[in-house]
């Protein structure tokens, strides 16, 4: 069983931008950014399954299935139109979506998402496993690893440890393996299987060559400046603001 949690505002006719929050994160990560956000446009914002206040006894984790979240909420709010934007997992799964729905998702944005070279293209078993061998030694370790590792220099040490606190508490055992499935995704079949645009606004400095290189021709990466992996809570007004030019500027061409 699957309880899932969302918010809703706006206009109930037109199309709407739904936020999908990243591993270890909730929903309630963008209400900065939606308050910024025009009033005339419907917008949602999702807590994927064991994340937030959602609830699931499921036993698998694949970004199919965080994708599946996400079409549930389009279609209970009848939702034929739509751009998601989901941050570092919550890219995935709105691929992941994007495939499932494509009559109702018209495009994806990712914030800091679908570029970490390391983790997002097909892995190899080895590698897999070297990934997520930090994670099942030492859990709370391997997340302050990871928040260190996108944040970079000059990243206030405050928001750090905040980061690592709410991603160390994810429940479990969903913290564990959603990551296994997040590192089991393979990125190339799911956007092989959704045809939609996707634009990725990556942290310039953390924006690896490869990715562009690789996937340039089917993603269009924005590098931006405003703060770390988490620069959707850091900076929610100009991160509002290049979210809509994006949205709003590619609706009229």
């Amino acid at each position: 069983m699957t309880r899932i949690s969302y918010t809703a505002r706006g206009p109930r006719h037109g199309g709407a931008i739904v936020f999908v929050h990243g591993w270890g994160c909730c929903r309630h990560d963008f209400d900065d950014l939606i308050h910024y956000l025009p009033d005339n446009h419907r917008v949602l914002a999702i807590d994927l399954a064991e994340h937030g206040d959602s609830r699931s006894t499921r036993t698998s984790w694949s970004m199919d299935e965080f994708g599946r979240d996400i079409v549930s909420v389009l279609e209970a709010e009848g939702i034929r139109d739509s751009v998601i934007v989901g941050h570092s997992l919550g890219g995935a799964a709105a691929v992941e979506a994007a495939a499932l729905s494509p009559d109702s998702v018209s495009r994806v944005v990712a914030l800091d998402a679908l570029h970490y070279m390391f983790l997002f293209p097909p892995l190899s078993n080895q590698q897999e496993e070297t990934a997520l061998a930090p994670f099942r030694n030492d859990f709370s370790s391997a997340v302050r690893g990871m928040v260190e590792a996108g944040s970079p220099a000059g990243t206030e040490e405050e928001l750090i440890e905040a980061y690592v606190e709410q991603m160390s508490s994810v429940r479990q055992p969903a913290g564990l393996k959603s990551m296994e499935g997040l590192v089991h995704w393979d990125m190339n079949s799911a956007l092989a299987r959704a045809n939609q645009p996707i634009t990725v606004f990556a942290v310039h400095s953390l924006l690896s060559p490869q990715a562009v290189e690789k996937y340039g021709d089917r993603i269009t990466f924005v590098p931006i400046e405003l703060g770390s992996h988490h620069f959707a809570r850091e900076a929610p007004e100009e991160t509002a603001q290049v979210l809509m030019s994006e949205i709003t500027g590619r609706d009229n061409t």
